[in-house]
């Protein structure tokens, strides 16, 4: 292996060993560890550390790096101390988790550090959001996300390039090429030959290392960024490596051939940098033996004082709150009495607009919304008025742009993500219900983020633009679920779920948007998240709806002369109302829940069910159910009219009279 070390002085070359050092020395203790089970798993980085020291030493220390199972250099080297790492290996308290997740899974804005979830791939988009953060803050910074060779294949390895590229994001994309994705080699997983070929396909730069080199690893990262600290943009730095043991210690390593362990044995990346520099007289035998001890006294301290930390105590209410970050919402009324006749979509205008006057650290993305407005036209003159760094135009990267957000909360800023039609957030949907959800319970970071949902059917738009997908996350804890059904709950439940510091999916009816229309107050002002309203008094019978259901159920109301029906409006789904609905099912103890969604499955499933389980002795018939037809929504006019729920709506309610 040949070492360049340039202009590096000796103490730089031994503050490098000192940190290679490190994590192998950590690494042998674990593996003991594991065999004595007292640790679960355990991801080897062995033969990997020169990339992750390499790259966490060339960065200044409040720049975010973002690692992998393998990455336990960057840990140590952002002087992460080690009782706390030893306790989050564990599962304990003094963990980053609170034993909630495992190993590299979690984060510290501390050390700027912001850790894997499973799926790999997602996490690439987070590290444009934080470089985006810094972008529009004019702050020379650079971040460093890693992936592996075989995430690498994953649909967000490309979405995260691309709109790096497309938007000049200060990120390097370290590649560990380490020949293998678990146990699949590389040329069952892609079919180039190295990832820099790669690069000219996006417009990034790209680079090519021996990711066993750590002075090679550190002086092309740290040049890399010296120029695009200047110079924002992305680049692709390709790390040649090996991993010595298996994917983690109970997948072996059967499926390596043994001739690839005895090649690579030799590359060690650190045996051969302490041998170069006892050759180079950088370093002495008893230098090295002194700096081993000493790295040792410092994990066995360290292991002593998580063994010595008690497991968590179960504690349901802490697990509970957890889920969000603490939010007391008040309520803001607005400031003078004048009002205009606005339609639903100029509401959610009106509110949009009003938010980003109020949050200077808003940003919205979006397909179309910059000059054009969006589809839909919400977003229309935005950019005249908060320029295209803060209105921008996303490509079609819906889990990309839905992981930017999450990056910029980490960073302390807001966004809007408007989903072009709600049926598209499926291309994202691990990152709604895997990252942002998660975020704040695992390891503290809220996840600031309203995600705008075009909903709903009846334009004869068939399977693809029509549906209603509010339940895929109201099975979700860590989401908020808003869902207006007037111009004046639209404005207030979106400037309300802006002002929130948690990840709110905003359900918003196409077919309203300009088909009804109410007088609003011109100011800005808020509706209280997890309230319901009452629409209409009733004595014969309570129907629990939201969306396009409240306008369904109060056009019965008016043609049903000999009935009293009382109309709640849930407005918000999770968390909903359980006091005004049981208030409701208290009034007239006859209930039917109405939603656009399908049957099976449905919000409204829930609600039956909990109004049997605390409200039966206030029933004086079943609770009932009108929702759409069990099937994906059809194109042609008759066929969605015969889908939605409402023709049965009037069926349902006269035989629930009658009971």
């Amino acid at each position: 292996m040949n070492y360049n070390r340039k202009d590096y002085t000796d103490d730089q070359l031994l503050a490098l060993y000192k940190a290679i050092l490190k994590p192998r020395m950590i690494e042998e203790r674990m593996l003991v560890l594991l065999r004595q089970g007292k640790v679960s798993k355990w991801f080897s980085g062995i033969g990997q550390e020169a990339i992750s020291v390499g790259s966490a030493e060339a960065l200044d220390s409040d720049e975010y790096l973002l690692p992998l199972h393998r990455n336990l250099g960057v840990f140590t080297s952002r002087q992460v101390p080690l009782d706390r790492l030893f306790a989050q290996f564990q599962g304990k308290t003094t963990g980053f988790t609170k034993g909630r997740d495992r190993s590299f899974h979690f984060g510290t804005n501390e050390h700027h550090i912001v850790g894997m979830i499973s799926h790999l791939g997602p996490q690439l988009a987070v590290a444009d959001g934080i470089a985006l953060a810094d972008l529009l803050e004019k702050k020379e910074k650079v971040t460093l996300v890693f992936s592996g060779d075989g995430g690498a294949s994953e649909g967000d390895f490309h979405e995260a390039l691309n709109v790096a590229a497309v938007w000049g994001l200060p990120v390097i994309f370290m590649i560990e090429n380490n020949g293998y994705g678990l146990s699949t080699p590389s040329n069952e997983q892609f079919r180039f030959r190295h990832f820099i070929d790669k690069g000219p396909a996006y417009g990034i730069d790209a680079l090519q290392v021996d990711g066993n080199n750590i002075l090679e690893v550190y002086d092309t990262v740290r040049q890399a960024a010296i120029s695009i600290r200047k110079n924002p943009r992305p680049m692709l730095i390709e790390a040649i490596t090996f991993r010595m043991r298996g994917h983690e210690e109970a997948s072996g390593t059967k499926y390596v051939p043994q001739e690839l362990f005895e090649k690579w044995a030799k590359k060690d990346p650190v045996e051969n940098f302490e041998k170069y520099l006892l050759d180079e007289l950088v370093l002495t035998q008893k230098t090295m033996e002194s700096i081993k001890e000493q790295i040792k006294a410092e994990i066995e301290n360290g292991l002593q004082k998580a063994f010595d930390t008690p497991m968590p105590e179960v504690n349901r209410e802490e697990e509970l709150q957890d889920m969000y970050k603490p939010f007391n919402q008040e309520v803001i009324r607005p400031a003078a009495d004048t009002k205009t006749e606005k339609r639903f979509v100029d509401a959610i205008s009106d509110g949009l607009r009003q938010s980003m006057e109020r949050y200077p650290e808003l940003v919205l993305m979006g397909q179309d919304i910059a000059e054009y407005g969006g589809v839909f036209k919400v977003t229309e003159g935005f950019v005249d008025k908060f320029g295209k760094s803060r209105v921008r135009n996303t490509p079609l990267c819906e889990s990309a742009i839905l992981g930017i957000g999450l990056g910029m909360s980490v960073r302390g800023q807001k966004s809007m993500v408007e989903m072009q039609f709600a049926d598209f957030v499926s291309a994202g949907f691990s990152q709604i219900v895997n990252n942002l959800a998660k975020s704040h319970y695992r390891w503290g970071q809220n996840a600031d983020v309203v995600v705008r949902m075009p909903t709903g059917a009846g334009a004869a738009a068939g399977p693809f633009h029509s549906q209603s997908n509010e339940a895929w996350f109201f099975h979700t804890p860590g989401l908020k679920i808003v869902y207006p059904s007037s111009p004046y709950d639209a404005k207030g439940l979106l400037n309300a779920a802006i002002e929130d510091p948690n990840p709110v999916m905003y359900f918003e009816h196409k077919m309203l948007y300009r088909s009804i229309t109410q007088e609003i107050p011109d100011d800005y002002y808020t509706i209280e998240i997890g309230k319901a309203r009452t629409v209409a008094e009733g004595t014969d019978l309570t129907i629990i709806t939201y969306g396009m259901g409240v306008h369904w159920a109060k056009q019965l109301q008016q043609e049903l002369k000999d009935a009293s029906l009382e109309i709640l409006d849930l407005r918000s789904l999770l968390p909903w109302d359980k006091d005004a609905v049981r208030a409701a099912v208290e009034k007239t103890g006859r209930v039917l829940i109405l939603h656009e969604d399908t049957m099976t499955g449905g919000i409204g499933g829930e609600i039956a069910a909990w109004i049997s389980e605390h409200c039966f002795e206030l029933l004086d018939a079943p609770v009932a159910r009108v929702a759409s037809l069990d099937t994906a929504v059809p194109f042609a006019p008759p066929l969605e009219q015969e889908f939605l729920p409402k023709q049965r709506l009037r069926e349902k309610v006269e035989l629930m009279l009658s009971y």
